[in-house]
């Protein structure tokens, strides 16, 4: 059952689920009054067709007698998360993405960004003037932060209340539209961030309607939202309808589904199987691929396996235990769940197999975590050494800038992008962006910012205690989160870009990079020394890089695969900035070799 308001032409078909009334009406407050009875058509749903509906009209739904509340399934909130929706034209939009064909995971470089804090204007039309950078960049995938109606105009929009309506300040609908289309023009696709386990505080009037939430389970966020309970054939249909709604209306490519760990479904048939379900028969009936990527804190590759093997259907899964390793290692931090990480062993593991914990104890968690990811494709794990949550979960907001060295960000980028994954950026990253990022909101209810206040600062007592604690509701701390993007052109800013760009060209260009083939690789730790030889090979290429993860210079005896290794990059060369380099140009086996603190060189045979 489709819900939402659609326009058809001077008329538009109201549909609605609400099983707790025995009355329903569409309330339409501009241009004029006028109120429009709806009928029950069975399941808790209720619908009207109705004559002479522009698109702009404004609506409440009446509930009963005297309850009006705008539609959980509005297309676009012009006043915000409290005003009425508004119906819209989605056909009016002229599409020029015709030939897109989208591009294969193991093809992709994803940018994640945050519109409101990418550009100064703070809109989706003012991304589409930095598309052309991106792409030279060799970025060929932005991945938007959730853009879903939000109280106010600054949040992370993980707040958000009505995943249907996008977010009016960002430009809404047609804003949306603009920017997909932009982007598929310059062969790039778009990622957009959802989030089914959970509805923001502010505007949430679910429970007016019906049975959106259960008290089976304590949900993270408050109430959980009810998958497998009484009537929750509702719920799900929402949520299904929405990603079909992202794929079909806004031509997006991938929805990355936040913390589906916290998506509560014991049926038979979880949510995220019957999702994976959908989607394929979309992208069946399109003939092209959309893709479904989840974030799952729990490294169960159930999530991974084909529905045909009983497994969930995700075409891919976000391992933040790389970011884990790879940021122990180059700040030597401790605290929270880093207390896990911090060894090149485990790093390796990440490279090699995917998940770091594949049922191990976990001392953070106290009980053991994981499962063995190591017989699935490099492209289905998607890796960062920095991410929104990474960064702004911090105190301070701070990137990886504001805690290692130059040539320690350059080492960082080199695991990234050398590794046999799909490689996340968060923007600003590839040229070292010194502005933090950092957690802001702009709620209208006094009480509810005086509990976010609370509620962050009870984070912060457990994790990064450093600094002083920075006011979310502030509009200085929005703007403080805005990027410098004019740095990216400037000193060592604009090396550490050069640096990305080319480490992102040889990706594409050397066999052995491009090829996300787990099998064909070793990653080998030499504790000691803080140092990982990666080697990767195809048919007709072989790579072997060398990473310091030491602050100091190491020395250690080379045993190599018979070839002639010739040096195609070395970051602590003058042109990266690097302080000397002193490894040779040419390798042979059993070489003894010396390699500057936090650098990496990689050679080519």
């Amino acid at each position: 059952m489709d819900v939402g308001a659609f326009y058809q032409g001077d008329r538009c078909q109201f549909t609605v689920w609400a099983p707790r009334h025995e009355k329903v009406a569409v309330n339409l407050v501009s241009p004029s009054g006028r109120l429009l009875p709806m009928e029950p058509v069975g399941s808790g749903y209720w619908q009207v067709t109705a004559e002479d509906i522009a698109p702009g009209t404004q609506y409440f739904y009446q509930l009963g007698n005297d309850i009006e509340r705008p539609d959980p399934a509005s297309h676009y909130q012009p006043d915000g998360v409290h005003g009425p929706s508004e119906v819209v034209d989605h056909a009016a939009f002229d599409w020029q993405d015709q030939q897109w064909s989208g591009i294969p995971l193991d093809e992709l470089i994803i940018y994640e960004l945050h519109t409101g804090t990418f550009t100064p204007d703070s809109t989706f039309d003012a991304i589409i003037d930095r598309l052309p950078d991106l792409q030279a960049l060799g970025i060929n995938a932005i991945e938007l932060m959730p853009v879903a109606q939000f109280p106010g105009d600054r949040n992370w929009g993980y707040d958000g209340v009505y995943p249907f309506a996008v977010q009016n300040s960002y430009g809404g609908a047609e804003g949306l539209k603009r920017l997909v289309n932009a982007c598929h023009q310059q062969g790039m696709a778009v990622v957009l961030d959802v989030i089914y386990n959970h509805f923001g505080p502010e505007g949430s009037y679910f429970s007016d309607y019906g049975p959106y939430f259960t008290d089976k389970y304590n949900g993270v966020w408050g109430s959980a939202l009810n998958f497998d309970d009484a009537q929750s054939y509702g719920v799900r249909n929402y949520f299904l309808q929405n990603a079909l709604y992202w794929f079909e209306t806004f031509h997006i490519d991938m929805l990355r589904l936040d913390a589906t760990d916290h998506i509560i479904d014991l049926n038979a048939k979880h949510f995220l199987q019957e999702l994976a379900e959908r989607v394929a028969e979309f992208s069946q009936q399109q003939g092209r691929k959309f893709y479904l990527t989840a974030e799952n804190d729990v490294n169960n590759v159930q999530i991974l396996r084909g529905l045909d093997e009983g497994g969930y259907g995700m075409d891919a899964q976000w391992n933040d235990g790389f970011h884990h390793c790879v940021h122990t290692l180059l700040t030597g931090e401790q605290i929270g769940y880093y207390q896990d990480y911090g060894t090149c062993g485990q790093l390796a593991k990440a490279i090699k197999q995917g998940f770091v914990f594949s049922w191990e104890y976990s001392p953070f968690r106290d009980r053991w975590h994981g499962s063995d990811s190591s017989a699935f494709p490099g492209q289905q794990f998607v890796v960062c050494i920095q991410n929104h949550d990474q960064v702004g979960n911090r105190m301070l907001g701070d990137r990886l800038t504001h805690l290692v060295s130059f040539d320690a960000l350059k080492l960082g980028a080199a695991v990234l992008l050398l590794s046999p994954n799909v490689p996340l950026l968060f923007m600003g990253e590839e040229y070292g962006e010194d502005a933090p990022f950092l957690y802001f909101v702009s709620h209208t209810d006094a009480n509810l910012v005086e509990a976010v206040r609370a509620g962050r600062k009870r984070e912060f007592s457990h994790f990064h205690l450093e600094g002083e604690y920075v006011d979310p509701q502030s509009k200085e701390t929005f703007e403080r989160s805005q990027l410098r993007w004019e740095k990216r052109n400037e000193g060592h800013h604009k090396t550490l870009r050069e640096l990305y760009q080319h480490l992102i060209q040889l990706r594409r260009t050397i066999p052995a990079l491009k090829k996300l083939d787990k099998q064909n690789l070793e990653a080998t730790a030499l504790e000691d020394q803080k140092l990982i030889l990666l080697h990767r090979w195809s048919a007709d290429s072989q790579i072997f890089c060398i990473m310091n993860f030491n602050q100091e210079a190491v020395s250690f005896e080379s045993k190599l695969p018979d070839a002639k290794w010739q040096k195609i990059l070395d970051s602590a060369d003058e042109k990266w900035l690097g302080t000397k380099a002193s490894l040779p140009t040419a390798l042979e086996s059993n070489q003894l070799l010396t390699i500057p603190g936090l650098s990496f060189a990689l050679y080519q045979a």
